[in-house]
């Protein structure tokens, strides 16, 4: 087969029928995208997160599945109204009703999961029929068969190797002929029970997929025109970045650059797959490739910000020169799942940051009383929250003179609570009050950014 291309589509972008339309116009501009994954529609997964809950009352229920049902009905109107279809949907939705209430009852992790996959399944029944209807060879193909993870229901580890066989098998046979369109962000375990990847995990999806197969290019679509140099939204000067390597784009995405969900690169650099990252509302406008290596490697790059961070400092005395305060730590961080971002030490105490946002698929704190239990039994707890977490982006940091003097003249009237800096030529981290965090970027973009 000649080259593939892997197109992921978010949630604006599949929103309704006329963006869909538009994410159809990108598919088939091209012969070489030959598996499209696709995101719920905007707005789907939060209403299905809180009915995973269980805490909505029968009214707040019913109010949530009718809005459900607007989604999938408007984008059905346009298509139709097709009968097959509109009784897989409506089947759905029925199911999306059962596991509601069931939640209220009695939620679990396992139900959490397949409520929330329902978005997907529904969103990529839709697209398939308008991919049809417009005259192309497109086929349902339900992701659960080849994203193989384990059973962390929330947020779900794949298995690379059962996934590469399992896709090989399975939907490789079927790009000759079809674009095949599945869903991202759902798996499922050995026994079949759906699985997710955490929220932004359609981005990981797209790239496992795209390392299984094999292909030539991933493409990433959303609703911006790329990376750009920081939020938009927060600086009106910020740009768009026309290419970035796999190292800086994986800082940016893991310190909190939303266009890319953490994860996503890791599969890509392993088989050296280029990323395009555009804009479905605007394809003409360009975007961000990235590359294992581009032309230019300024020593600053882009400023990156993570909002709803948790600082959390353990003290004990039994630190001062004792081995394995930090195994002990992390081995009960990892028995929870607990992912940890930056740490600094003394000798009495450590300070370690959590990401709150980065958290399951439902939303859940990353945080609970067992976790906070199990480490007070061996050392003095602080948390704080209201944090965030400022990640300034670039080339050889660590190995230019005047970077941390560079950096922090341009914050010195903000009080900077962690430092993290040297254990990565690309970047410099620091933790920030909330409510500074927006003019912190905008300084520093100013300053280090600004053209």
């Amino acid at each position: 087969m000649s080259k593939v291309t892997v197109a992921k589509f978010g949630g604006t972008s599949v929103a309704d029928a006329e963006a869909m339309r538009r994410c159809a116009a990108i598919v088939t501009q091209t012969a070489n995208t030959r598996v499209v994954v696709l995101s719920a529609s905007s707005g789907v997964t939060n209403l299905l997160v809180d009915l995973a809950r269980g805490t909505l009352s029968a009214a707040e229920q019913e109010i949530h599945l009718k809005k459900l049902k607007s989604i999938q009905d408007n984008i059905l109107t346009e298509l139709g109204n097709p009968s097959p279809l509109r009784e897989t949907i409506d089947s759905i939705l029925k199911e999306i009703a059962d596991m509601a209430r069931q939640a209220n009852q009695n939620s679990d992790a396992a139900l959490e999961d397949r409520l929330v996959a329902q978005g997907e399944l529904m969103s990529t029944r839709l697209f398939t029929e308008m991919m049809n209807q417009l005259g192309h060879k497109a086929v349902w193909f339900d992701v659960r068969k080849i994203m193989r993870t384990d059973s962390r229901f929330g947020r779900a580890t794949p298995a690379i190797e059962a996934i590469h066989n399992l896709a090989q098998q399975d939907m490789a046979p079927l790009l000759k002929d079809h674009i095949v369109i599945t869903q991202g962000f759902i798996g499922a375990n050995a026994d079949g029970q759906t699985t997710t990847l955490g929220r932004g995990g359609s981005d990981f999806s797209a790239a496992l997929l795209a390392e299984a197969l094999g292909v030539d290019e991933l493409e990433i679509w959303t609703d911006v025109p790329g990376i750009y140099t920081t939020d938009p939204r927060l600086v009106k000067e910020a740009h768009p970045i026309p290419e970035i390597t796999f190292s800086e784009a994986a800082e940016m995405a893991t310190f909190g650059a939303k266009v890319l969900h953490p994860a996503t690169l890791q599969p890509a650099v392993r088989k050296g797959i280029p990323v395009f990252v555009g804009s479905s509302k605007d394809p003409a406008a360009g975007g961000t490739w990235v590359r294992e290596s581009t032309e230019s490697s300024p020593l600053f790059r882009a400023v990156a910000l993570r909002r709803n961070q948790i600082l959390l400092t353990l003290h004990s005395p039994n630190m001062l020169h004792a081995c394995g305060f930090l195994a002990q730590v992390f081995t009960i961080l990892a028995k929870h799942g607990i992912s940890v971002d930056l740490i600094t030490t003394s000798e009495v105490s450590v300070a370690i940051t959590l990401d709150q946002t980065g958290s399951q698929s439902s939303g859940r704190s990353v945080l609970n009383e067992t976790v906070l239990a199990e480490l007070n039994a061996f050392c003095k707890v602080k948390v704080e929250n209201d944090l965030a977490l400022v990640a300034l982006i670039g080339n050889r940091m660590s190995e230019v003179n005047g970077v941390g003097t560079q950096v922090f003249d341009a914050v010195s009237e903000h009080n900077v609570r962690m430092i993290c800096y040297g254990a990565s030529t690309h970047n410099l981290c620091f933790l920030v009050p909330e409510s500074d965090a927006s003019l912190v970027v905008q300084k520093l973009h100013q300053r280090l950014l600004g053209h």
